[in-house]
């Protein structure tokens, strides 16, 4: 296999750079630190098949590789995207008949189906192979449970802003990096970029690099040096043109999805219109579909508002009507409207907890009989038979309301639905008690 930490200078910087042992790796602390697990693991010499998870440019890749030269282990690697189960055999075959340690890196293992997946399981029982798979994956989901009970899951974190700083000052000053174009990038610049990464060493090294070979030169040809390269000015203004649009870290179908709008809808739950916000503006500028943003607000407008405010079901049908008549970008309107709306709405649960208590006991008791004045009697021999007798019409009644009995004869005691004391589901408890009083 070719070394990863070998590359010609045409290399990309993002390859140029990979840390060649733990001294150079930047980030995930939690994992290397004096007490983090890898670090006793390589320090106790007890290095096991792993699950590495988390986002893109957070050094999974590299520190697996890093820990099998640390071991002096055999290290191959495939992506799951490129290759399959026969690529993935004949690797186990040469490690079988190898007289070293192999550790066999599988990038994006959450690619491989259940099948492909379950042919690594008896080579990673009998230690024919140590397994390092890396996924930007939730692995509960998208591992096969046999596999996963036998590897170690180590959870990737985004790098933070000094960390990627750091980065991108080494890259600067490094010879395998752009030391060679003695770089001018001042430390406001540097920090922006580090901003704007989003926790992805590759994404900033890509911006670095792309800014440096970009950037207008400074000093003039004179007396300059043949063939020695001039200095390079990197503003942030060159930078913003650059990643004008840098896309979001986001996948419709992956786990971010799940985490956003759950974290859109916790935040109306918790009444802050100023998260809500945020989170529907990350979602949309992400690609989210608004029709799915509308449905969950109309479940929600259902399940945490309820009859604490009406109208807020009604806004939120409004809402998605709007969205699929006016589109986008426009309709970020109609959602952002109907979004700050059911946030600062008065909140109640009650119409969700009523039906979870009805349900235990249709479950509980199954298919109890209608009592005979509440069923239909259309014929004369129903009403023979009782069905209908003795019904009371609440219209003929003062208040448009009389004591009658709705609920199964088992069940006559029982009590589903509690409203809150917020806003004008208060009114509801108001009112079932003074109809009680009558």
């Amino acid at each position: 296999m070719e070394d990863l930490f070998k590359k010609k200078k045409r290399a990309p910087l993002a390859d140029r750079m990979r840390p060649r042992n733990l001294e150079e790796f930047v980030g995930q602390n939690h994992l290397l630190g004096k007490n983090g697990p890898i670090h006793r693991a390589l320090r106790a010499g007890e290095i096991s098949s792993s699950i590495f998870w988390g986002p893109p440019g957070t050094g999974k890749t590299t520190l697996a590789r890093i820990i099998a030269e640390v071991r002096g282990y055999r290290f191959v690697a495939f992506s799951a995207v490129l290759s399959g189960v026969n690529d993935i055999r004949r690797a186990i075959a040469e490690a079988k008949v190898s007289n070293e340690r192999t550790v066999l890196f599988i990038d994006e293992i959450h690619r491989f189906n259940k099948a492909q997946q379950d042919a690594f399981l008896p080579y990673v029982e009998d230690g024919t192979i140590i397994l390092m798979g890396a996924t930007t994956e939730n692995p509960s989901f998208e591992v096969i449970s046999p596999l996963l009970s036998r590897t170690s899951v180590y959870v990737f974190y985004p790098l933070s802003r000094d960390e990627i700083r750091t980065i991108i000052d080494r890259a600067i000053a490094d010879e395998r990096g752009l030391k060679e174009y003695e770089p001018d990038v001042p430390d406001d610049v540097r920090n922006y970029m580090a901003e704007i990464s989003g926790g992805d060493a590759r994404v900033a090294l890509n911006i670095i690099e792309f800014a440096v070979l970009t950037a207008g030169t400074r000093g003039k040809d004179v007396g300059q040096a043949k063939g020695k390269p001039r200095k390079r000015t990197v503003t942030t203004e060159r930078v913003r043109e650059i990643v004008k649009e840098l896309p979001l870290i986001y996948d419709k179908k992956g786990e971010e999805h799940y985490n956003l709008i759950s974290a859109f809808i916790k935040s109306l739950r918790g009444s802050d219109p100023d998260a809500v916000v945020y989170w529907l503006a990350r979602m949309l500028q992400a690609g989210e579909d608004p029709l799915f943003i509308a449905r969950r607000m109309i479940i929600f407008a259902a399940e945490d508002v309820g009859n604490a405010d009406p109208e807020a079901l009604t806004l939120a049908v409004s809402c998605k009507e709007a969205v699929h008549f006016v589109g986008m970008p426009e309709g970020f309107l109609p959602l952002s409207q109907t979004a700050i709306y059911l946030a600062t709405a008065p909140k109640s649960n009650s119409a969700l907890v009523a039906y979870g208590n009805a349900l235990k006991d249709v479950k509980k008791y199954g298919a109890l009989p209608v009592p005979l004045h509440l069923r239909n009697a259309p014929t004369t021999l129903m009403k023979k038979l009782g069905y209908g007798k003795g019904y009371k019409y609440p219209h003929r009644f003062k208040g448009h309301w009389v004591e009658e009995e709705y609920l199964p004869e088992k069940l006559r005691e029982r009590r589903y639905y509690f409203p809150s004391t917020s806003g004008k589901e208060k009114g509801i408890e108001m009112k079932k008690k003074s109809h009680k009083k009558r």
